[in-house]
This record gives C-alpha cells, structure tokens and sequence, in this order.
C-alpha cells in the first residue's frame, strides 16, 4: 500500500470551551477519492483548512509527503491584489507548470481572463478559484463547496474534469450526485471524531443508519445496566467490603460514560405553514415571450399548473430561469401572451438574496422583524425561541448577529423565514445551498407532504430526482421545453444532455493559438464602456436596493405605524415602491448585458 500523501493523526481543536475535533485522524492515499461528511458546523471546513495547512490546531500532527503539491478551494477565496482573472490564476503556477493551463481553463469556465476579480458574481468568482487550484494540476486537491453557484452544464464538466485528473480529492459538498459520481471512500465527521469507509458516497447512508442504530443499541444497554447496578446499591449490599468498593467504583465509572456521551444533533422540524386550498388551477401560461433587445429569453411558452404539481426549472446561470419564474407568478408582464393565476393563491418566496438581510440585525429579529418575542407561523404566534428550535438554532443564538451565521445557518434562517408565511404556492430559489444532507432529507420529506404547489430553481440533480413532478429547460433562443419526471427523466426524453452542450464549445476553447489573436478581429461586436461600466456597477446597485428594501419594510412592518404617524408611513410606502421599480430595472439591465456578454464570448 502506497503511503499517504497527507496524513491528519490525532487531531486536536476547542473553541470556546466546546471541543471541535477530538482525536481526529485522515489519511489520504495518491489518487484517493474521498468525500467528507457531516452536519453543519460539525468542523469540515476547518479540518480540511488544517489539512491545508492555514489552522493550527491544539493538538496532534499534520504529515504531508515530501515534495507533493497541495491546493485547497474555499468557500470564500482570496484575490488578493490582482487586477484581473488571469493574474490571480498564473500566480498560483509554480515555474515548472504549463502556464497555458490558466488561459484554457478560464475559458472552460466560461471567463475570458481580464475580469476584474473583485466585481466578480458568486458563480464568477468560484468559478475563478477552480481554475486557480486546477491549473497546477496538484497531487492533492481540497475542495470545499466546489459546487456552489455553478450551474448544472459547469458542474458536469467540473465532474468530467476532476474524474480524468490522478489527483487525490477531497471533498466537501452536499450535491449528492456529485458525491457519488467522484467519491470512493467516505469520511463521517461526526461529533468530533472521524468514522472512515472504502466506500464511496453511494453506500455512505445507509452505512451511517446501521452505526447509529448500533450506538442507540449500546446506549440503551448502558442505561440498562446502570439501572440494574443502581438497584445493587439500594438492595443489595453485602458485608464483603472490598467487592462493594470496586462495584460502587464501577457504577461511578459507567454514569461517567453516560454523562459524557455526546448524542447525535437532532433534525430541522421543517414544516410549510399551509393556507386554504388554492383552485386546482394555480397558473396557466399561453404563448408568453420575453425579450430584451434582440435577446429572447422566453419566447412563445405555454404551461398549464395545476395544484399539487412540483414543477422544477433548470438551466445555465444567464438562462432566463428567474424571469421565466417572475413571469408564471405575475412578478413581470409578458411581451406578449397571457398568464392567468388561479383563485385563492397565497405565495411563499425563498430566493437567493441573503444579502438583504442586516447583517448587523440578530437572528431573533430576523425571524420577528424586530417585534417582540412572537412570530406569526400559519397565522399563530409561536415564541420566537421554539420557532429557532424547530431549524436547529440553539437558544443562546437568539442575539447572535447575522453577519456571523455560517452559510448553512443563514440557509436555514431564510427558509425558516419563508415557510413561516401561509402559502399555498411556494417559490423556491436553489433551496439547498449550504444545507447539509440530513436538513436536505427533512427538506425533501416537507415537500412531499406539503399540498399546495411548488416552483422549485435548483441545480442539485438529485434533490431535483427526488422532489419535482417535471422539468422546465431551456433549448436556446428563448425556447423553453417541459419534460415529465425529474432530471434523470428529462435526460432521457430529451435525448441529449447540457454535457454535449457544453462540449460545443469546447473545440474552440482548446485552440489555444488560434484564439491568441482573436482581439484583431474587428468585426466583432464589443461592449461599450457604458454597458462594461453597468455590468460591473448593476450588482453593487441591486445588492444596495435590497438592503434599502429591507429596510424599509421592517419600518412598515409596525403594526401601528399608520396610526401613529401617517406622514412617515405615506412616506416609507412610496420609498419601498419607488425601490422596487429600480430594483427590477437594474436587474432587466443587467440581465440583457450578462446575455449579450456570453453571446459576444460564444461567437
């Protein structure tokens, strides 16, 4: 057996008096495929920063082999001071490596090199980091969330890339089919301590369901036998004083064990507030179109939902999806076409704004919007502290200020906000981001009881299998198809999936010296300074909206505002809606100039 290439022995690290890793070990072999699992703040992310080399921990020791080369993905990577996209991925090449690497699989990614990295989106800049730990073609790749904010077609050539790679993989990710696509061991992170199995991520939890239950098992014998010496003690103490001793020392030792056990962390109890039946006609959609300037992003689309359908819309970021989705729910007029809604609609919206929320506000203000100790859910109050219990808050976390929730608290916050509304049509904008697997279970299991309907966005393939009812996907040129069933089904039906897609493209990105002159060419269209100025400056602007709206609704969120001063009610109400009204422009702006950037990339 090769030895490993980096080995974690004894793992040791406390904050704030609670250990994290206890005695951890992990050791990954040369083309190791592992996937690290557990639950949200369980310590992945910090481990794998050990494994990188950035924290120290307490205790314990950290081996990598000589000479082998290490790169490891953040969640939030670091530009630094570089000015452009290809400046901060050559300064991760060591002298030895092909620098053509950089240029190549920035443009795989869908970049061109000379963005600037701090103006970049979520998907842009994670995007950039990929080809920054990719282009050195390391011997250990450190992969936290590589999925997040990439569309379906960048994850499968992600997947397709890392699979054809010798590198040795470690990940952390909750897209499940990307997990059992690439893993083949899996490493259970799990109340400080790491369980490991040759098995990929596939066989990972049905394995976890046999160890618990084998832990809940012991556990109960040990509760048996204190029981049972506990009754010795009252009942049935002899004169053999020394037999006493050591069988009093016993009983001592096993309520230690017992004490010091450290239990599983309970589920999310997910659960939509449902109001009144909706018609069995929630929307129906007849020739809508779409277009900006020349683009289409929807063009002569028909739908007919009806109530209980999960209707599922994927597609590349840029696509169109979330117009699509404001057109279907009456946030948008068509060009053209009809939309009729049905009777008796109540809608529940989780999108993926999280900025608008204050980060400077507490987790119990989020959740009341400042009012109180009572939060409405399903038209009830509820105390604001059994609402928390419910998405796994702990009390102590009532004053705990946004800004320092971890990706998967803040996911959390945002659908305990949505679900808390009466709805009988729930808009879901990629729900699953940062969610770990079992608050995903809980999830989908909530879906499925919930009897109204839902309009679910998401690029997860399995959570799409597991959830929708059919599928909506874009064919180019505004065409949208829908596909009976769930990802895999649309695959089928379709005949081609978004890999050949993407794999059109490719031929031209590999020509590396062809492309070199391409700046020459000067029949090609350009962006004007203006529309580069936009495209760069819109998204500052639509995240400084959001965050005035916010605002400005929890000010008419008083109940008693109206009554008390009319003047800064009338006031606030023509504010929020003047906002709204630049929100939405400047988010039709910066779509049409994202689209016809890709189209100026693709010709």
């Amino acid at each position: 057996m090769a030895p490993p290439l980096i080995q974690l022995k004894d793992i040791r690290l406390t904050f704030g008096g609670t250990p994290l890793l206890s005695g951890v070990e992990l050791n990954v072999a040369p083309s190791e495929r592992v996937c690290l699992i557990g639950r949200n703040g369980s310590g992945k992310s910090t481990l794998l920063k050990i494994a990188a080399g950035l924290v120290e921990p307490d205790g314990g020791t950290r081996f990598v082999q000589p000479g082998a080369t290490v790169r490891y993905l953040p969640q939030e990577p670091d530009f630094g001071a570089h000015k452009t996209t290809l400046a901060y991925v050559e300064s991760g090449l060591a002298p030895g490596d092909d620098q053509h690497q950089a240029r190549y699989l920035l443009e795989q990614l869908g970049l061109t090199g000379e963005e600037n990295p701090h103006d970049l989106s979520g998907g842009e800049a994670r995007r950039a980091a990929l080809a920054y730990v990719l282009a050195p073609s390391p011997d250990i790749l450190l992969l936290d969330e590589p999925t997040n904010h990439l569309d379906l077609a960048t994850i499968e050539w992600l997947e397709q890339e890392l699979d054809s790679r010798r590198s040795a993989l470690v990940i952390i990710s909750h897209d499940r089919r990307f997990l059992t696509n690439l893993s083949r061991s899996t490493a259970w992170l799990d109340r400080g301590r790491i369980k490991q199995i040759d098995r990929g991520f596939a066989s990972f939890e049905s394995w976890r369901d046999e160890v618990l239950a084998e832990e809940e098992r012991d556990q109960h014998k040990l509760d048996r036998k204190i029981v049972d010496e506990e009754h010795w003690l009252r009942h049935g103490v002899s004169g053999r004083r020394k037999r006493n001793v050591k069988r009093l020392a016993n009983l001592h030792a096993l309520r230690d064990q017992r004490r010091n056990y450290r239990g599983t962390a309970g589920t999310a109890s997910l659960a939509a507030s449902e109001a009144e039946q909706s018609g069995k006609l929630v929307i129906e959609a007849k020739g809508i179109t779409k277009a900006y300037g020349e683009r289409k992003i929807v063009e002569n689309f028909s739908t007919r939902i009806q109530r209980g359908d999960r209707l599922g819309i994927i597609g590349p970021n840029g696509a169109g999806k979330t117009t699509l989705v404001n057109l279907l729910t009456g946030g948008m007029q068509p060009d053209s076409g009809t939309v009729r809604l049905g009777a008796n609609l109540e809608m529940a919206t989780l999108d993926q704004h999280r900025e608008s929320l204050d980060p400077k506000s507490t987790l119990a203000e989020a959740l009341t919007g400042g009012r109180g100790d009572q939060i409405m859910v399903g038209g009830k109050p509820k105390h604001v502290v059994g609402y928390m219990k419910d998405f796994l808050f702990a009390q102590e976390q009532r004053g705990t200020p946004l800004e320092v929730l971890s990706g998967g608290e803040r996911g959390r916050l945002m659908l305990a906000r949505a679900l808390a509304k009466p709805s009988n049509l729930l808009v879901l904008d990629e729900p699953t981001n940062d969610l770990d697997l079992e608050t995903l279970d809980v999830l989908e299991e909530m879906l499925g009881d919930y009897e109204g309907t839902v309009i679910l966005i998401s690029h997860d393939r399995d959570f799409l299998d597991r959830v929708v009812t059919s599928v909506i996907a874009p064919e180019g040129n505004g065409k949208w198809i829908e596909y009976a069933g769930g990802y895999s089904d649309m695959l089928s039906q379709r005949g081609a999936d978004l890999k050949r897609e993407t794999a059109k493209a490719q031929p031209v990105a590999e020509k590396k010296e062809e492309r070199s002159p391409a700046p020459a060419s000067a029949s090609k269209r350009k962006l004007s300074f203006n529309e580069k100025h936009a495209l760069e400056t819109l998204p500052k602007k639509m995240e400084t909206l959001q965050a005035d709206i916010a605002r400005l609704q929890r000010v008419l969120d008083d109940p008693n505002l109206y009554a008390r001063d009319r003047k800064t009610f009338d006031d606030t109400s023509a504010a929020i809606a003047k906002a709204h009204d630049e929100l939405s422009a400047a988010e039709e702006r910066w779509l049409e100039l994202e689209m016809l950037r890709e189209e100026i990339e693709q010709a």
